[in-house]
């Protein structure tokens, strides 16, 4: 199978080099199938170290990885337009910097694309790790079919992001990626869902994804909230969702994001978000 693909990842200056590099060899090194290129956005300063070890890689793999060094630092979803719209191939994966691909996810992913060729984006599980993957402390699983997947978004982000394939011509009708505070990829999926795209997932871990305490952090807190208030008002207000659905989503993000302590909201991320497609921290059913 050789149907040439892209990978859209970036990097910026708080990210460490051994993680990226494991990245980049899980993507370039022990893939059943390689991407034909690696779009990689570098997003604003880094230091040293990490340009090193960008040349270095770029060196060695010059047919593939191509970097794009953006003069500031603005945002995720800034990177990821700029790193889609200069992507050359019709399929798309995303990938982050820090993450581990199986090796046999663009495979799974192209295959199942090529036999359903009507889905515009395809995702699937991920694991999630401390450390390093002998360390496994969660795990995502997201529903796996087109109604599902529309019913799991009336809640709740239904793919993981990190492990998307998708198409670019679809990406690129709903307006590419746009800035939202750490929700950028949700955003694009309700409008893909609003412009009717077809969904699917793999019943399969993907991805290995690095993870902290740190991200529970970043997952509370009244900017996190207002950004995930916002969205579910744009679904309310685009007939997505309902107003008791809406009401529902706020209470519940009200709750774990402004007031549950951060150690409280892993351990709920961790045991019941984590636990199953079918019912979720943010509901559905």
């Amino acid at each position: 199978m050789s149907i040439p693909f892209s990978v859209v990842t970036s990097v910026y200056k708080n990210d460490k080099p051994e993680y990226v590099k494991i990245a980049l060899d899980s993507m370039l090194v022990n893939q059943t199938i390689k991407p034909a290129e690696i779009v990689l956005v570098v997003d604003g300063p880094i230091h040293l170290e990490l340009t090193d070890l960008i040349n270095a890689y770029q060196k060695k793999y010059s047919s593939i990885l191509r970097p794009i060094f953006l003069e500031t630092n603005q945002g995720l979803g800034h990177a990821l337009q700029v790193g889609v719209s200069q992507a050359k191939h019709e399929y798309i994966a995303r990938m982050d910097s820090d993450d581990i691909c199986l090796p046999n996810r663009f495979e799974s992913q192209l295959l199942y694309l090529l036999e359903h060729p009507n889905i515009d984006v395809i995702s699937g599980h991920i694991e999630e790790f401390i450390d390093n993957i002998s360390n496994i402390v969660g795990k995502r699983v997201v529903p796996l079919y087109d109604n599902e997947i529309y019913h799991s978004l009336k809640y709740r982000c239904p793919f993981n992001h990190v492990a998307t394939m998708f198409k670019k011509a679809s990406i690129m009708q709903v307006g590419n990626y746009q800035d939202w505070h750490y929700n950028e990829d949700y955003y694009l999926w309700i409008r893909m869902a609003l412009a009717n795209c077809k969904f699917a997932n793999l019943d399969q871990t993907l991805c290995y994804v690095r993870v902290g305490k740190e991200m529970y952090q970043r997952r509370g807190g009244w900017k996190y909230f207002k950004s995930e208030y916002g969205l579910q008002k744009y679904m309310l207000n685009h007939n997505l969702i309902n107003s008791i659905t809406f009401v529902y989503n706020v209470i519940i993000r009200f709750v774990v994001q402004v007031l549950m302590p951060n150690r409280l909201r892993g351990w709920v991320f961790q045991k019941i978000a984590r636990k199953q497609n079918q019912s979720s921290l943010y509901g559905g059913a």
